[in-house]
């Protein structure tokens, strides 16, 4: 199954991959990180593995797509 993983101390909120992600399957964590922000987390299902959060998000190293089970 197609997975994306967010390192939540490298997410600054911007919520940029929680609006391109075509599957709907980004939100926002409650939780704040070390930088002090609400990350975006993976909602746990659907993920299709396309990689537009990869490649919408800013910051270098938040996130991670994985296409296929490791």
């Amino acid at each position: 199954m197609p997975r994306m993983e967010v390192y939540t101390d490298h997410c600054k909120g911007c919520e940029l991959c929680v609006e391109i992600c075509p599957a709907g399957v980004i939100e926002m964590s409650e939780e704040i990180n070390k930088l002090g922000y609400h990350p975006a987390r993976y909602k746990g299902e659907g993920c299709t593995g396309c990689g537009f959060c990869f490649y919408a998000c800013p910051e270098p190293d938040a996130i991670t797509v994985y296409k296929k089970e490791d």
